[in-house]
């Protein structure tokens, strides 16, 4: 089991043609720079912060770089998680394992949101609170 797995779970939801669709986390991160975001639909700092990163990760994904977003959501909701994650490009902690978004905001100390945790491809913390608000 990777690092990965252990932080996320063995799937995560992305993306498709065909709407929402789970995938492998083994196969979505492998490899790669992971990016966790904490965020939630009822966070106006997040909504403000949201398309900005949008922007960087699609000229990122543009220029080549091996990285991926995963959206871990505070949302009380799971249309309020829909809605939100409609407008992201990226992956999602599933809303109904928020056992896992608790245990991702224990490990890492989320105290509030907009926050970025920034991991290298073994899963070891580059840094955290990337995007913490005062």
């Amino acid at each position: 089991m990777s690092a990965f797995e252990r932080l996320v779970g063995p799937t995560l939801l992305r993306k498709s043609a065909a709407g929402t669709e789970s995938v492998s986390t083994a196969e979505a991160l492998g490899g790669k720079i992971v990016l966790i975001y904490f965020s939630a639909h009822w966070c106006p700092p997040c909504r403000r912060f949201t398309p900005m990163l949008v922007q960087s990760y699609n000229q990122m994904k543009a220029a080549g770089k091996n990285l991926e977003i995963v959206f871990a959501s505070a949302d009380n909701s799971e249309s309020q998680f829909n809605e939100y994650y409609a407008e992201m490009p990226w992956l999602a902690v599933p809303f109904e394992e928020r056992d896992v978004k608790e245990n991702l905001s224990r490990e890492f100390g989320v105290r509030g949101i907009p926050m970025l945790v920034v991991l290298d491809e073994d899963g070891q913390v580059i840094t955290k609170g990337a995007a913490a608000t005062s």
